[in-house]
């Protein structure tokens, strides 16, 4: 493993995590509506997460909905001491691949007590609001979160696709202990909240980490990809892990196989000048 980035980071003061994670999206149906097409293998997956060090799952409420993190439970309950389970709640499904926000508080109360009983915990240890509804102020979301944790539902509180306004304004409430946002080496939009995150000591969880569909960008990572003998994918997660320490990796996967490829990620090392021109990647599509 590279000496080049610390291999661990701390959420919340207490829970120490190693940086790559996984995130439980794509243990669903197709759309991420319904069950997997294998179960056995989406098991199979959640219990080799844990063989290989992974104590970081990031899911949510309407995966499925509710099928990950039923996943989740079947496989992996009781829980080891240092796994950390993540969850979310904001968003409703219609159908495959429809996604409503919905920060209402009467709606997050029933998705967190839902999310509780299926997860069969009594507290979340990272609770994440799934997106800011522009439907219903952010103060009475953010008062909900805050009153959820006082009443001992949550222990941490996170974030999901904000901008640095919005994570400000919910500071006014509570601890932010992580941000999820869209990022990854050619899509840098939230390249501010990243730097507020690092100036926070807050967690940062990129989404989407190869921004699937980049020709361009694709064309560049296979060079450095073929000088380092390692696969594109993996370049593409292990620039984030160069990039701040403070970034935790949730790639998602319904395969053991390619969950084990992720992992390998951890092996990659990237040179200075490697770094610079992946650096360089997101000026240049």
């Amino acid at each position: 493993m590279s000496t080049k980035y610390k291999n661990t980071f701390t959420i919340g003061n207490d829970f120490i995590v190693n940086r790559m994670g996984y995130g439980a999206m794509r243990i669903t149906g197709k759309g991420i509506w319904g069950p997997p097409a294998d179960k056995d293998e989406a098991i199979r997956v959640l219990k080799r997460t844990v063989d290989l060090g992974i104590n970081f799952i990031d899911t949510a409420d309407s995966y499925g909905p509710n099928v990950s993190e039923e996943l989740i439970a079947e496989a992996l309950f009781p829980y080891a001491d240092d796994l950390l389970i993540a969850t979310k709640g904001g968003f409703m499904r219609s159908g495959p691949n429809e996604w409503t926000p919905n920060g209402d508080p009467e709606y997050l109360k029933a998705a967190l007590d839902g999310s509780l009983k299926r997860l069969k915990l009594e507290q979340i240890d990272l609770y994440q609001l799934h997106r800011v509804d522009e439907n219903v102020p952010a103060e009475k979301t953010f008062a909900f979160l805050k009153n959820a944790q006082q009443e001992g539902k949550i222990k941490h509180i996170g974030l999901s696709e904000v901008t640095v306004d919005q994570i400000k304004q919910a500071q006014e409430y509570f601890d932010v202990v992580s941000v999820q946002n869209k990022y990854s080496v050619d899509n840098r939009k939230w390249e501010s909240v990243l730097d507020y995150t690092i100036e926070q000591g807050i967690a940062f969880i990129p989404w989407n980490p190869m921004n699937a569909g980049n020709v361009s960008a694709v064309e560049k990572l296979q060079k450095i990809s073929e000088e380092v003998g390692t696969s594109v994918h993996q370049v593409a997660l292990s620039w984030l892990l160069y990039r701040s320490d403070n970034i935790l990796l949730i790639p998602g996967t319904s395969s053991v196989e390619h969950l084990e490829d992720n992992v390998k990620t951890l092996d990659v090392e990237l040179t200075e000048e490697q770094l610079s021109k992946l650096d360089l990647i997101a000026a240049a599509v």
